[in-house]
């Protein structure tokens, strides 16, 4: 069976700093002609560090959800930037560790229906404290939790974030 679709035309409906969005004329594989409504995202990265017997955790307002939550340390890719050095970047600027293991845990697609987002994800050990020093007006606290706390946390839905649920469940080895 066919699923691919052709794109007929593309036209740039916004253009901003973070994301742009498209909408596409396309042509499905049974010959109907439809469009798709498509965010470009460059991409970002998710880093579960993990200090002794605990993850490190950020806890951040969240504009468009309007609460704080907490997540794994994260941010944006810059258009071209290696996702592993993103990952040491950001680990660092958030909660001022760097670590002296790396770990590639792969991607996931944020939301494949409507946009082209993909988060790199990568376990940080061995762990050295240097100094936070977040991006401008970029106010959060950083956390130790314990693994098995956080597993809680997550299971009685007080963490929420899908792309910390990914990389903590992709990074920990199964608990039996």
């Amino acid at each position: 069976m066919d699923f691919t679709e052709k794109t007929l035309n593309s036209q740039i409906v916004y253009d901003g700093k973070i994301i742009t969005v498209l909408k596409d004329d396309v042509e499905v594989a049974d010959g109907h002609k439809s469009f798709r409504e498509v965010v470009k995202h460059s991409g970002g990265v998710v880093v579960l560090a993990i200090h002794e017997d605990k993850v490190i955790f950020v806890k951040q307002f969240r504009y468009p959800m309007k609460e704080v939550l907490l997540e794994l340390p994260a941010g944006k890719l810059e258009k071209g930037e290696d996702p592993f050095l993103a990952a040491q970047r950001e680990l660092e600027e958030e909660t001022g560790y760097c670590a002296d293991k790396w770990t590639d845990l792969g991607f996931v697609y944020t939301s494949p229906g409507y946009s082209d987002e993909k988060l790199y994800l990568f376990k940080a050990e061995n762990l050295h404290f240097t100094q936070c020093h977040p991006d401008e007006g970029e106010i959060l606290q950083p956390l130790e939790i314990k693994i098995i706390d956080a597993v809680k946390m997550i299971n009685n839905g007080e963490i929420n974030d899908a792309k910390t649920l990914c990389a903590f469940f992709r990074g920990m080895p199964c608990q039996k």
